[in-house]
């Protein structure tokens, strides 16, 4: 009897020992937090120094000689295609439409005569009253008549073209410069230049992309320029202002130079934006932020679960039987505190975030997410507030 219950007395201290040391061996691993590996697309990006042009810079320039009578516009404003903008005097060119007119009257007049002389030579040829000769000179000088008339129409259209010149009018709508001559200056050959009018509610931006960037770009099947339907993105840019906030209206590139400057090694790059409120304005100089690629479905893990060392970067992956392992890992590009992953994991593993200076490699640990940690502290506190 004494014996039996020495025997259990022992199995029981055996069993409370062994608990015991079974608590303590869960207590000793350590609580480290993860994150499980995360797929993202990843956007790409290049920053550029980029100037702002005008989608179109039209020179209005005099195409007549005179003197300039009158101004219609103001001055800095928006004008109009087809709206009148400078008056020259046109009474030298009244003067020359008036007098191609007289001179097509008087050459219609002839040739009106050369085929009456015609008609009546030619039944007297006939009868042979009249002689060859006289029969070639009347078919000579009624085809002479109609060229006289056909070069008179063309002075008259010229006289009035340069005649309708000396109302100079806006080729294209825009925004109009300062008028660069005075009123009563002679227009024309030495100083025909009068104003500019600038299309600004669309802009260019033009930028300068290194040869590396283009030859990146073409590795990665991204073809500058050019519209692809296949791609679920197209390269695009943002503008930041001058006072460092970004342009609210993105841009599409729209032409990329076929060949690299020697002297920079680099090569022109063009995009469209629209400009309905005139923010941008042409000649300003601008940060331009493109969009090169979007990697698209790939293996993110956060910065702050990477190490560096002389063999590598590496990464600790806690396993799902709480194994700790140390894996050397090829990263791609970092955006958002976010670095992709190439090479060395797989999708819905869990990496170390916190506390992995304390880890080894082959150890166990557990892990757990940060909404886990906050649970059990959540739970620890409801139990401290009911004792």
């Amino acid at each position: 009897m004494i014996k039996n219950r020495t025997i259990k007395i022992t199995a029981v201290i055996f069993c409370f020992l062994l608990a015991v040391g079974c608590k303590k061996k869960a207590i000793d691993y350590p609580v480290v937090e993860v994150e499980p590996v995360s797929v993202d697309n990843i956007e790409i990006y290049g920053d550029y120094v980029g100037l702002i042009k005008a989608a179109q810079s039209v020179e209005i320039h005099a195409r007549v000689e005179g003197f300039l009578e009158r101004m219609t516009f103001s001055e800095g404003k928006e004008v109009k295609s087809g709206e009148a903008l400078f008056y020259i005097n046109n009474k030298p060119y009244k003067a020359k439409v008036e007098k191609a007119k007289a001179q097509l009257q008087r050459y219609e007049a002839r040739a009106l005569k050369a085929e009456s002389d015609l008609k009546r030579i030619e039944p007297l040829y006939a009868q042979n009253a009249a002689s060859q000769l006289d029969l070639d000179n009347a078919i000579a000088e009624l085809n002479m008549s109609k060229a006289d008339v056909a070069m008179s129409k063309a002075d008259l259209d010229q006289a009035e073209l340069e005649l309708s010149y000396t109302v100079v009018r806006s080729p294209i709508s825009g925004y109009i410069s300062e008028r660069y001559v005075d009123i009563g200056t002679l227009v024309g050959n030495s100083k025909s230049l009068l104003a500019t009018v600038v299309k600004r509610d669309t802009v260019l931006v033009n930028f300068q992309l290194t040869s590396l960037d283009y030859l990146r770009s073409q590795r990665r099947n991204v073809h500058l320029g050019e519209l692809d339907t296949t791609r679920s993105w197209q390269p695009s840019v943002t503008v930041t202002l001058a006072d460092n906030s970004v342009y609210r209206n993105k841009g599409i590139v729209d032409f990329a130079s076929p060949q690299v400057d020697p002297k920079t090694g680099t090569f022109g790059v063009r995009a469209v934006l629209p400009n309905p409120r005139q923010v941008l304005l042409p000649g300003q100089f601008t940060r331009v932020r493109l969009l090169l690629d979007v990697m698209e479905n790939v293996l993110v893990v956060p910065r702050k679960a990477i190490s560096i060392e002389k063999g590598g970067v590496f990464i600790f992956v806690v396993r799902p039987d709480s194994v700790v392992e140390k894996r050397f890992i090829e990263t791609g590009p970092e955006r958002n505190n976010n670095i992709v992953v190439t090479r060395g994991l797989s999708q819905k593993e869990n990496v170390v975030v916190e506390g992995y200076q304390k880890l080894t490699h082959g150890q166990r640990a557990i892990g757990r997410t940060k909404k886990e940690e906050e649970k059990i502290e959540a739970q620890e506190k409801e139990k401290e507030a009911e004792q």
